[in-house]
């Protein structure tokens, strides 16, 4: 099992210490496609961030092209300040055009390697790369943060040689004596496959689960989870609660939310699933134990 890399020690405001030392309330706030905003113990995170309009088009590689056919629920210049970034992979529907001119390229960006060298090459210059199963912690105040890289394959084989390398995350949230606080699991671009098993065993216990949909489709090939591979994904991973992301946002998807809606009513598991729309935020605290 690989270690941890690096460990970082981040400021803290007096708001962000009261915040980490009333570490029970967080939310995630759905801005679209795999950009959440994640709010908790003082952190403040964003993923995959993609903030074209509707209509705009990103690229895909290859000479491929995606349309958006939705607005974010908000604009790069309305973001909070950030602590850092998570991003799965270097692709334009998970880091954009508007994102490469616009986004901080100070702030530190955690990714897989190829993805890392992509990003130096438009002048963000705190890529951490991790490698499967590799971890980096971020403290601040009281709390630690483990962001441990898990493992994703953007498509079937051999079509996924061809495609950007692909990490799920691990966000692991600890008070600074260890004692657990809460456990995120975003899965990334990733189909099901062999690996994903392990995913439960060395990370037990998870709190919510972002899980991206979307059966994303390139030259009849699926390669993102539809709403079968998401409900399969659900039941290995056993999150207490789940929230599908990444499902309508660019005319690549192909399997739309409400199939995975009907899978989950007929696996009996509706109560185990929040869904956001864009502008919607699912809110937790962990005082009230009421999620």
């Amino acid at each position: 099992m690989v270690g941890i890399t690096k460990e970082f020690t981040l400021s803290t405001s007096a708001a962000e210490s009261s915040a980490s030392d009333d570490s029970g309330a967080g939310s995630i706030f759905f801005i679209g496609n795999a950009t959440v905003l994640i709010r908790f113990a003082g952190f403040t995170i964003l993923t995959d961030p993609t903030f074209i309009h509707m209509h705009e088009k990103v690229h895909l590689g290859y000479g491929l092209k995606t349309t958006r056919l939705t607005n974010p629920a908000m604009e790069i210049g309305e973001l909070p300040p950030l602590d850092f970034v998570i991003l799965s992979h270097f692709h334009g529907d998970h880091f954009d055009q508007v994102t490469i001119r616009d986004l901080d390229k100070s702030l530190p960006i955690i990714t897989t390697p190829h993805a890392a060298e992509e990003l130096k090459a438009h002048g963000f210059n705190r890529a951490e790369k991790l490698e499967k199963w590799e971890s980096v912690i971020y403290k601040k105040g009281n709390i630690h943060l483990t962001i441990t890289a898990t493992p994703g394959r953007h498509g079937p084989l051999p079509v996924s040689v061809f495609l950007p390398q692909v990490m799920g995350s691990i966000l692991d949230f600890q008070t600074k004596g260890g004692d657990h606080l809460f456990r995120v699991y975003i899965t990334g671009d990733t189909m099901v496959f062999g690996d994903i098993g392990e995913i439960p065993k060395r990370h037990p216990n998870i709190d919510l689960a972002l899980l991206h949909l979307g059966g994303t489709t390139v030259m009849g090939l699926v390669v993102t989870m539809d709403s079968k591979d998401g409900l399969k994904m659900f039941k290995i991973i056993d999150p207490k609660k789940a929230i599908p992301i990444h499902y309508n946002d660019y005319d690549v998807f192909k399997s739309p939310l409400s199939d995975f809606q009907n899978e989950v009513t007929q696996a009996g598991l509706d109560s185990r699933i929040h869904y956001l729309k864009h502008g919607e935020s699912y809110t937790f605290d962990l005082n009230n134990d009421k999620n």
